[in-house]
């Protein structure tokens, strides 16, 4: 018989162990930021795209809804203080000419540029206090470090998941 104890010591332990600094990072992809059932191509709900043109009013009131649901995206709260590593395409924040202290990781190349960016959910702001290896917009990284559910506003978007770094490195695969 387990003492109830010795039951939540380890469970004590399990649940630290977790988000330990030096735990092997699990990798995880953009789909798994984001709850099985959202559907962001939903939220269109049923706005025929194909009749809407530049300076189109209903157009600008479909981008500000689209906005705002894009800011309230929901997260996936199983992932906070874990060790990850995550591939994709950093947005220098702060930096000097050979390397940054903070950025934005995205999905894909271009996002957060154009308008609308992506989803919050699928958004990372990366801190590396230490400085990565990023000298110009959108290059392709792998980042490796705790995450956690936690947004923040920059001046390039609204992220719904931080990253503190321990390893830049340029993509491979």
């Amino acid at each position: 018989m387990i003492r109830p104890f010795l039951l939540a010591a380890s469970l004590i332990w399990c649940a630290a162990s977790a988000a330990a600094p030096d735990a092997a990072p699990v990798e995880i992809t953009w789909d798994d930021l984001m709850p099985a059932d959202y559907r962001p191509d939903e939220l269109f709900g049923d706005a025929d795209l194909s009749t809407l043109k530049d300076g189109d009013p209903r157009a600008a009131a479909l981008l500000q809804k689209l906005q705002k649901l894009w800011q309230e995206a929901p997260v996936v709260q199983s992932l906070d203080n874990t060790q990850v590593r995550l591939p994709g395409f950093a947005i220098p924040l702060e930096t000097d000419t050979k390397t940054a202290k903070s950025f934005i990781l995205v999905p894909y190349y271009g996002a957060c540029i154009h308008v609308p960016p992506p989803p919050s959910n699928q958004i990372v702001l990366v801190r590396a206090p230490q400085g990565a290896p990023i000298k110009e917009a959108f290059d392709m990284v792998w980042v490796t470090g705790l995450l956690r559910v936690e947004a923040q506003q920059t001046d390039v978007a609204h992220a719904a998941y931080t990253l503190d770094a321990s390893l830049v490195e340029p993509y491979a695969e």
